[in-house]
């Protein structure tokens, strides 16, 4: 019967020793083989490395060739040691060389052997390397033993990241080296600061233990300490995410009190391991099973599980469990740049007060909760920077150019001249915005632009005031749906929309309804997956197959009014008929309020988003019952030219400024005006001055926008007689074959249209 090998105390002492010991790199990854291999009763045992190339070398062995060390190298997808590099996942097979991914290497020496097991080393989600160990008999290694080597894998991570080294010199070169990385903007401005790691490594001098019962002790109250914590931001007022999201931090204690994840924990310390590096493995499993997790759905609850972990080790180094350590910093002190992999949203509140100049995350989705609390903080952000992570390090110093979508490490000193001269010529410009701020949103010949604010976090309110805007002309609900695990109660809903509601004023909110389905999607929830979820079962389509889960939310709008106005839309509506029972339903639910006693809304609106074109052709049939028009241009500019707007090589391609676009554009205006429909625009591309510009040059006078975009805008149009611009810019559209933006920048030049951010 093959003996299991569960790690034992005894082996985890050894490797500590020689982690410790004072030895080359290739003699301690030598002694690390044949230990385990001894141990282990293995035939062999052997270590590959990932090189700089991506391609994986032996670095150390224990039964194969000595002589093929640092000479094998593969590819990262070549044979089954590849194929664990590949899937980030291991691999127990009883007889490898009947398996389709075998690759022979004769000069190893490995073909007596059949059975094998590999296990990927990983290190921040990434996977550096591989560890195998490999029988001459056939047999199937157990979960058990599986578990095991991943324990020892784990231990190894430090040991293979540090000790093997792959051109020395090029990579000292690199690590002090300037250099540049694109990403997509999601909070503009710009920043300067030091880089903070959001998720350092574990040191691995704690990554073991002399009294494994001590440190069970340890880790329980540990968890207990972390419940604790979790239990006071439950009863603290965090009202500033989405109202009051007890549902988000209600899940992570869930999550938090979970006793299979304790005893999971508890083993592994039980084996001579530190509670930090029970965590740490723990939190290495969930990172990489989030790496190949392709549900958006499934990726949020293991970043959660991720989360937990984070928090955990926290706990463990004695703090409370925030992410935010208060190191005496002043607030607004604006000298860190955050770098992280992924970020909730309640992990990103947490560094509100700990004066951020910026954020930059490797990972980004296109509804990123992150991104949305990003830009109501104000905070210049970066999404989508592909391999920050391993080329920054804890202090260098980075510029974030969350205006062109570049930041720049470890710049020189040209760079750092330019940012100082770029930062003070904003500061400028703000304080420019900023005193614009009580003044008419009006052109030179009198024409009213209404600019109003989109928002979807209560955080957002407070722009209303510092920029002047008008009201809310598209505020977001599914925010609050998408952070929970289950449903918001009812009285969390209406607690919110109060809020935003009393915050506002006398100044109007356009609530608009669940725009859920996509890549939007309520646990439970899709119908299956789809191939093209922005053009499936989403939006007021999903609403109405949910009429139990929409009715709540109507029921909730309509308490929330309290008597007083209420102004609703229904997204990507496209056909009449789908406005018309989404209306139905409303007006249901304020008859059924006012049964029980509820007060009625004084006045109550109903709109529908233009997103799909096919409803352009149908304004004729809404006019009876639609008393407003919001034209979704986001989505649809993408359903227009065919074009994912998350896709940049797809996306950039088409021009907004061009002629099909804004003649269909003028053709909604021109119908809407036929009939009677007020309309507006609420898409992101009316927060940009030149954009704004086309828009009010067709005739759209009222614009909402991310508050960003308020004062820029409110600057052009303050500069812009429409009667001089209008008549020339119709021309360009409709009498002219040049090019359609070069000749619409140059009617602005002549015209002394301020579009420039400066000057």
């Amino acid at each position: 019967m093959p003996q299991s090998f569960s790690v034992p105390r005894l082996l985890i002492n050894r490797l500590r020793d020689v982690m410790a010991g004072d030895m080359e790199a290739d003699t301690r990854l030598q002694k690390v083989v044949t230990l385990i291999a001894g141990t282990m009763v293995a035939d062999v045992c052997s270590i590959y490395k990932r090189t700089d190339a991506d391609e994986l070398e032996l670095v150390a062995t224990e039964g194969l060739a000595a002589s093929a060390v640092h000479q094998t190298r593969m590819a990262f997808d070549e044979g089954l040691v590849g194929q664990i590099a590949l899937s980030g996942e291991p691999l127990s097979i009883q007889d490898a060389p009947r398996h389709p991914a075998f690759s022979y290497r004769p000069e190893t020496g490995e073909d007596p052997y059949h059975a094998f097991l590999g296990v990927p080393i990983l290190r921040g989600g990434r996977v550096i390397g591989v560890l195998t160990v490999q029988n001459r008999t056939e047999r199937l290694y157990d979960e058990d033993e599986v578990d095991s080597l991943q324990t020892i894998a784990m231990v190894l991570a430090e040991v293979v990241a540090s000790d093997v080294p792959t051109q020395p010199s090029s990579a000292d070169a690199r690590e002090s080296r300037p250099i540049t990385l694109k990403g997509r903007i999601l909070g503009e401005g710009l920043g300067l600061g030091t880089a903070r790691l959001h998720d350092p490594i574990v040191s691995p001098a704690r990554y073991f233990t002399d009294d494994p019962d001590a440190e069970a002790r340890r880790l329980r109250a540990a968890l207990l300490q972390l419940q604790a914590s979790l239990d006071r931001m439950l009863t603290n007022d965090v009202s500033a995410i989405f109202g009051e999201p007890r549902e988000v931090l209600e899940a992570y204690k869930m999550l938090a009190s979970d006793p299979m994840w304790a005893v999971r924990l508890e083993e592994t310390v039980r084996s001579g391991l530190s509670a930090e590096a029970a965590v740490d493995r723990s939190r290495r499993e969930h990172r990489i099973k989030l790496e190949n997790a392709a549900d958006p759905y499934l990726r949020e609850r293991l970043h959660d599980l991720e989360d937990l972990d984070n928090r955990l080790l926290r706990v463990l180094a004695g703090s409370d469990g925030s992410a935010v350590s208060d190191d005496g910093a002043e607030p607004g002190a604006a000298s860190e740049v955050l770098i992280a992999r992924r970020l909730g949203p309640a992990e990103l509140l947490e560094y509100r007060n700990s004066g951020l100049a910026a954020i930059i995350l490797e990972e980004v989705a296109p509804s990123s909760h992150a991104a949305i609390v990003a830009r109501a903080l104000g905070i210049p952000t970066l999404g989508g920077v592909a391999g920050i992570s391993n080329a920054v390090a804890q202090g260098d110093q980075v510029i974030v150019d969350a205006e062109q979508g570049t930041l720049h490490v470890r710049p020189d000193q040209d760079l750092l001249t330019a940012y100082e001269t770029r930062r003070l010529m904003r500061t400028e410009r703000q304080a420019a915005f900023q005193a614009l701020k009580d003044q008419p949103s009006r052109t030179r010949d009198g024409v009213d632009i209404k600019l109003m604010l989109n928002a979807g976090l209560a955080l957002d309110m407070d722009a209303m005031d510092k920029t002047g805007a008008e009201g809310i002309g598209l505020f977001r609900t599914e925010f609050q749906f998408l952070v929970s695990d289950t449903l918001p109660k009812m009285e969390s809903q209406i607690g919110l929309y109060r809020q935003i509601l009393d915050y506002a004023g006398n100044r109007p909110v356009h609530f608009r309804t669940l725009d859920l389905g996509g890549d939007k999607m309520l646990p439970n929830a899709n119908k299956g997956e789809e191939e093209n979820p922005a053009l499936g079962w989403r939006s007021i389509r999903f609403a109405l197959d949910r009429p139990g889960l929409f009715r709540r939310q109507l029921r909730a709008l309509v308490r929330a009014a309290d008597g007083g106005p209420l102004s609703v839309m229904f997204p990507m509506v496209t056909k009449a008929e789908e406005f018309f029972e989404a209306k139905a339903l409303l007006m249901e639910e304020i008859e059924w309020s006012a049964a029980r006693g509820f007060q009625e809304p004084c006045e109550v609106r109903t709109g529908a988003m233009l997103e799909a074109p096919a409803l352009a052709f149908s304004l004729g049939e809404l006019a009876s019952e639609a008393d407003f028009i919001s034209v979704g241009t986001n989505d649809l500019l993408q359903f227009f030219f065919a074009a994912d707007r998350m896709v940049p090589s797809v996306s950039e391609r088409y021009d907004f400024i061009s002629r099909p676009a804004l003649r269909f554009l003028d053709m909604v205006r021109q119908e809407c005006e036929r009939y009677g429909l007020p309309v507006s625009v609420c898409g992101e591309i009316s927060s940009h001055p030149l954009e704004a510009l086309c828009l009010i040059g067709l005739g759209y006078h009222t614009l909402s926008m991310p508050a960003s975009g308020i004062g820029p805008v409110k600057r052009m149009l303050r500069s812009l007689d429409l009667s001089t611009f209008g008549p020339e810019f119709r021309a360009a559209i409709y009498d002219s074959n040049l090019n359609l933006r070069n000749e619409v920048l140059s009617i602005a030049a002549v015209q002394k249209i301020a579009l420039k951010d400066h000057g």
